[in-house]
C-alpha cells in the first residue's frame, strides 16, 4: 500500500478553517466596497519571486477588474514560508506603505507561533478596517469577487 503525504495546504485548509477565513473576508467586506481574496499555494510556481507570483495570481483572479480598483490579495506559499500582499491601484494610492509593513510584521508574528490561520484572519480584519476608511460601503455595492480561498497544491 502506497501512502501519499498530505500537503501542508491540505492539512491547514480544513473545511472549518476555510469557513473561518471566508467569514473573515465577508466581515471585512461588510462595511466597505473593497474586495479581499486569499490565495494559498504549497510552493511558488515558476520559480518567481513571491511578489511577482502574487501579482500574477492577482491578475489570474481578475482582481484588477473591480469597479473602484480596491481589491487586496493575500498570497501565501506555505512550503516556501513566504507571503505577499498586493493592493490594487485604488487602495495603493490611499494607504501608506507603513500600514502594509506594520500588518506584515503582525502576520509574521502569528506565523512564527505556528498560527497561520490566526494570522491570516487577523490581517484580513485589518484590511477591512483600512478599506472602510477609504472605500466605505455604497448602497449599490455588489460582491465583485468570490470570498472563497483559492488553493493550488
Amino acid at each position: 500500500m502506497l501512502l501519499r503525504r498530505q500537503s501542508r495546504a491540505k492539512k491547514l485548509l480544513t473545511e472549518k478553517n476555510k469557513q473561518k477565513i471566508a467569514r473573515a473576508i465577508q466581515q471585512a467586506e461588510k462595511n466597505t466596497s473593497g474586495e479581499v481574496r486569499l490565495h494559498i499555494e504549497s510552493k511558488i510556481k515558476k520559480k518567481k519571486s513571491v511578489f511577482n507570483r502574487a501579482v500574477e495570481v492577482f491578475h489570474q483572479l481578475g482582481m484588477q477588474k473591480t469597479t473602484r480598483r480596491n481589491g487586496v490579495l493575500v498570497y501565501v506559499a506555505l512550503d516556501d514560508r513566504q507571503f505577499a500582499i498586493i493592493g490594487d491601484q485604488g487602495i495603493h494610492e490611499k494607504v501608506a506603505q507603513d500600514f502594509w509593513d506594520k500588518e506584515r510584521d503582525e502576520m509574521v508574528a502569528y506565523f512564527k507561533q505556528g498560527d497561520i490561520i490566526g494570522g491570516i484572519v487577523y490581517f484580513i480584519g485589518q484590511i477591512g478596517i483600512r478599506l472602510q476608511e477609504h472605500f466605505p460601503y455604497q448602497k449599490d455595492d455588489v460582491n465583485e469577487l468570490s470570498d472563497e480561498v483559492s488553493v493550488v497544491e
